[in-house]
């Protein structure tokens, strides 16, 4: 299915000059929306709450030192 849009020629111009030969103006838009779906970690830096980002913390270090416990737990082969 296709549908009409309207955009300005200053956006026109700047999607024909990302086009590579043979590219439509619908890949074009999609390699831009899906670059802007993949936010770099570092763009959530102070998303969290100081409170929230320290029980985060403590549920993850919890949770490696019962890994841990259960790893010491298991019978050793040894050959």
């Amino acid at each position: 299915m296709t549908k009409v849009i309207s955009i300005s020629d200053d956006a026109y111009e700047r999607l024909q000059r990302m086009k590579h030969k043979g590219d439509s103006f619908t890949k074009v838009i999609l390699k831009v929306t899906e670059k802007e779906q993949r936010r770099p970690l570092t763009d959530f830096f102070g998303a969290l709450g100081e409170e929230s980002a320290d029980a985060i913390e403590k549920a993850i270090q919890e949770g490696r030192k019962k890994h841990l416990e259960l790893h010491l737990k298991r019978p050793q082969n040894v050959a």
